[in-house]
């Protein structure tokens, strides 16, 4: 009975931490970043972005309401991802207080994350051009280039 019972909550906690969301990394912390990884993700995003503001613009011209929609949503899930990259990944995992330029880094990664929102809420693909370019100054810091 006790073996059924552990064997049981053992499946059940599985379940439970398996239905999570899925993220970018862990915070466990597991020591295997691929930085570089991360920086060609936020830059993809971006492009992305820069599309989807692109499709909504001929769409609302008179185009199919449906896909107006999921061009809107594909932007809101890409933008959404660039600030989870800055916030879970580099904020809390990658750059330390004792990090040279921690100011600047910092600098650079909320103004991706302004950036971003900005992404989210016009479809100006100059905002899709202000975050390549804060994305660039961090890499420069970052990466010493």
């Amino acid at each position: 009975m006790i073996n059924r019972l552990s064997v049981s909550l053992v499946l059940f906690s599985a379940l439970v931490l398996a239905a999570g969301n899925v993220f970018a990394h862990c915070e466990i912390p597991c020591g295997i970043y691929d930085d570089e990884l991360r920086m060609s993700l936020i830059s993809e995003h971006a492009g992305t972005i820069e599309k989807s503001m692109n499709q909504i613009i001929e769409l609302e011209k008179g185009g199919n309401a449906n896909q107006l929609v999921r061009w809107v949503t594909n932007k809101e899930v890409h933008a959404n991802e660039v600030q989870h990259i800055v916030t879970q990944y580099f904020m809390t995992q990658r750059i330390q207080f004792d990090t040279p330029d921690y100011d600047k880094k910092l600098a650079a990664l909320h103004e991706i994350l302004v950036y971003a929102m900005k992404c989210k809420q016009t479809t100006d693909v100059t905002n899709v051009e202000m975050l390549r370019q804060a994305a660039d100054r961090f890499h420069k810091l970052y990466f010493h280039d």
